[in-house]
């Protein structure tokens, strides 16, 4: 096909109900410009990339081994500095649904301003519980304490504890944020020339927060449009508690993104605090991932 105005790229790691979910919305609710939709498959063993091939014979397929969020991404965003890529690119997760306009309106704000950079819109869970994650602040120390203990996201909880969900605006208004979702990431290709491509040191988790933050520090706008809605399955390509790579990610994540946009300007103490804090929480968490699973091994009686 000719050379896309949008680039839909979708990466697949298993979960092939949801994967055709997304496809499907994306079908039904086409951009009104020259898209094509490339699903990057990262080493499924299910059989999601055969479902891919034989139900959607439009989408561009393109299987890698299980590489992880960002290298995975970055093969269609190598395009765009080869000179053969879209004008746009939208990272959609394999859990998300368009709906009718969102595409559209998303493309809109993103052409409103030249220094808009990035567009997410609204997410909202199948129940259409919002997600707060749709619009989110960089994490402070103080702001992960509120939001990992749950003090954060309580009502009238102070700003100093849910800043993380950026609560100087309100969930209806459009308006600049520091940080949008990486189920709904619509970036300008000019932008992405400037900024690079996702940091493929974060191997799945928080590499999201640091491309925003990237974008911020290359003065170029990260907006949130609730004008439009996807749904989102959170941790639908998931399982219900992370495996233990995926939860060494995350932490690591954590880790990454502090050591390099915190740590420099932090005390040495507060820093040792903040990884001793990260490793606490990692090894909680690997716990209690091993507790669930025993719980839930069947019985040998």
């Amino acid at each position: 096909m000719e050379q896309p105005e949008l680039e839909i790229v979708v990466v697949s790691h298993g979960a092939a109900e949801l994967l055709g979910n997304c496809l499907d919305s994306l079908r039904e609710y086409p951009a009104s410009v020259p898209t094509r939709v490339t699903v990057v498959d990262s080493g499924s063993t299910d059989g999601t990339p055969d479902m891919v091939e034989s139900r959607f014979p439009e989408v561009r397929l393109i299987r890698l081994a299980n590489v992880g969020f960002s290298a995975a991404n970055n093969r269609v965003l190598d395009e765009g500095f080869e000179g053969t890529g879209a004008g746009m690119y939208l990272l959609l997760n394999p859990d998300t649904e368009v709906r009718e306009g969102t595409l559209d309106i998303a493309i809109s704000r993103l052409n409103s301003e030249p220094r808009i950079g990035m567009v997410g819109v609204r997410l909202e869970q199948p129940d259409g519980t919002f997600d707060h994650a749709s619009k989110r602040a960089f994490p402070t120390p103080l702001a992960a304490l509120g939001h990992f203990t749950g003090l954060g996201r309580l009502p009238g909880a102070p700003d100093v504890l849910s800043q993380y969900r950026a609560p100087w605006l309100d969930e209806h208004t459009a308006g600049r944020v520091e940080a949008v979702n990486g189920a709904f990431m619509l970036v300008r290709r000019e932008a992405l020339l400037e900024v690079g491509k996702l940091d493929e040191g974060y191997w799945m988790y928080m590499e999201d927060l640091d491309w925003c933050r990237r974008f911020g520090l290359a003065s170029w706008d990260v907006f949130y449009e609730p004008g439009v809605t996807a749904t989102h399955v959170k941790g639908g390509s998931s399982p219900g508690r992370r495996r233990p790579r995926q939860e060494i990610a995350f932490h690591r994540g954590m880790g990454r993104f502090y050591r390099r946009f915190s740590a420099p300007a932090n005390p040495a103490l507060l820093n040792l605090a903040v990884y001793l804090g990260i490793g606490t929480k990692l090894v909680l968490s690997l716990m209690a991932g091993l507790l669930t699973g025993l719980r839930n091994r069947p019985s040998c009686r």
